[in-house]
């Protein structure tokens, strides 16, 4: 006979009340792994989310681009968003001025638009008011262009079958990505456009994204401010958080900023999980945030990369001129954009008007040409000097063991990389090169000792767009125009 177990009805329970006791330990285990799983995503996804809804708000309504090309091209590419790109909506509202992204239904960012001030971020209902002053401000009064016309209304075609050579290169395409993707080229030679080419959907009115190359106009608005004697680049930093002399950022200077040695916690890694990314896409006063991080190096003593520095230099800018919005957009038009013939420019804030001069101006590529040429001959426009003495050479020298020099590019030999693990130079231009660069292939060369300007545009996510394809472009454009001297 099979013989049964007796189980006595205490068992049961203690069994019963382990078991419940066991799933709410497993529960609770996943509820907490859960919240912290969101609270570890939620700055990287918020940075995402951000990203979209403002590069795709300028691309539209400032650059004219096709919504769903600039998030294919621009965006989708960038970093992990390609693998939660079927999570992203994004919904762009031609009436309103205004791009909404979120991801999974949430992590909500909106960007709106504004005439003169292009794209903002939006955090708070009142955020809103910069747009709304901005659509509703008179036009920015022009001033006489004082340099020299770089050319006629016509898109100039290459003098020589090798300079077409040298574009059609650098606009062949790979086929199958990552993509090359150039928007534009214009070469400029003893202050003419020798050769110039755009992607289709491009025009010589185009507004194009320096990204970081608008950390070389936020030079130039420091150096006019040197020239006025409004600024000195030796000076401690005249921000508002740091004027206590215990502080041991009080002795934080210009120069430091410029050259990215500030010392500041501003880390940049464009991971998302940074405090740049941070800075740039959730907080809606960038300065202010940049102000409140701690030193973790002594200034001057050691190069780091980051968009921090140069938001704290547009807080300066901001403070010096005005404090608004409008007054910078004033100052930029009058004493820098105006004097070049740059009309086709766009400086973008964020919602306290603080302009982002580390990664937001957008200008045409004969623009970014005029503005190449500024440096070329050494801060004037036509007879009138912009730039102070000596502004040129200050930018364009070497920081520490590095190939970085105060807002510019330097084409010198350094030790490792830079950020991103791009090679620091150019090592098939000339030496005395330098150059503005931005975010996915955007380039303005200056060679000195060839008379040259070289501006290459786009949205590059492979190294022939990169500093790998501008040094072989340049490169081939001199090789180009030496074979026509000849």
């Amino acid at each position: 006979m099979k013989q049964l177990r007796v189980i006595h009805p205490v068992s049961v329970l203690l069994r019963n009340k382990i078991k419940r006791r066991f799933t709410f330990l497993v529960l609770a285990i996943v509820l907490i792994l859960s919240v912290g799983l969101g609270l570890l995503l939620y700055q990287p996804l918020m940075v995402a989310s951000g990203f979209a809804s403002k590069e795709i708000c300028s691309g539209t309504f400032v650059s004219g681009l096709d919504p769903n090309q600039v998030y294919a091209d621009m965006v989708q590419p960038e970093g992990a968003i390609g693998i939660i790109s079927r999570l992203i909506h994004v919904s762009v509202d031609r009436e309103e001025h205004e791009v909404t992204t979120t991801i999974a239904g949430l992590y909500k960012t909106r960007a709106i638009y504004g005439e003169g001030t292009g794209c903002v971020l939006v955090y708070e209902p009142e955020d809103i008011s910069l747009v709304t002053a901005a659509n509703t401000a008179s036009p920015v009064g022009l001033s006489n262009q004082q340099a020299p016309e770089i050319a006629g209304p016509a898109v100039v075609e290459p003098k020589n079958e090798q300079l077409r050579a040298a574009l059609d290169h650098a606009f062949a395409e790979r086929d199958q990505p990552p993509y090359i993707r150039t928007q534009a080229i214009v070469v400029v030679k003893n202050g003419e456009i020798v050769a110039e080419r755009y992607a289709s959907g491009i025009g010589m009115d185009t507004q194009l994204l320096g990204f970081s190359a608008t950390k070389s106009v936020t030079n130039a608005l420091i150096g006019i401010l040197v020239r006025q004697g409004k600024l000195n680049v030796d000076q401690f930093a005249p921000i508002a958080a740091w004027q206590n002399e215990k502080d041991p950022r009080h002795k934080i200077t210009i120069d430091e900023l410029l050259r990215q040695t500030s010392g500041l916690a501003l880390k940049q890694t464009s991971s998302g999980f940074d405090p740049a990314s941070r800075m740039v896409f959730l907080e809606r006063d960038m300065a202010g945030f940049a102000e409140n991080a701690k030193l973790v190096t002594t200034p001057g003593s050691k190069w780091a990369y980051t968009d921090g520095n140069y938001i704290l230099l547009s807080r300066i800018i901001r403070d010096t001129v005005g404090g608004r919005a409008s007054d910078v957009r004033q100052f930029a038009q009058h004493e820098l954009f105006s004097p070049l013939g740059m009309n086709n420019v766009t400086l973008e804030f964020d919602a306290t008007g603080t302009p982002n001069g580390a990664a937001s101006m957008l200008a045409s590529a004969r623009d970014w040409a005029r503005f190449g040429l500024l440096y070329l001959h050494d801060g004037m426009a036509g007879k009138e000097r912009v730039l102070p003495e000596g502004w040129v050479a200050y930018s364009s020298s070497q920081t520490l063991n590095t190939g970085y020099g105060a807002g510019f590019w330097v084409n010198l030999p350094a030790s490792g990389n830079a950020p991103y693990g791009l090679p620091w130079g150019m090592p098939h231009v000339p030496r005395d090169a330098f150059f503005a660069m931005g975010n996915m292939g955007q380039h303005i060369v200056i060679v000195p000792s060839q008379h040259l300007v070289v501006v290459r545009l786009g949205v590059a996510h492979h190294p022939d767009g990169l500093v790998a394809g501008a040094d072989r472009l340049v490169a081939e454009v001199i090789a180009a125009l030496e074979h026509e001297h000849n």
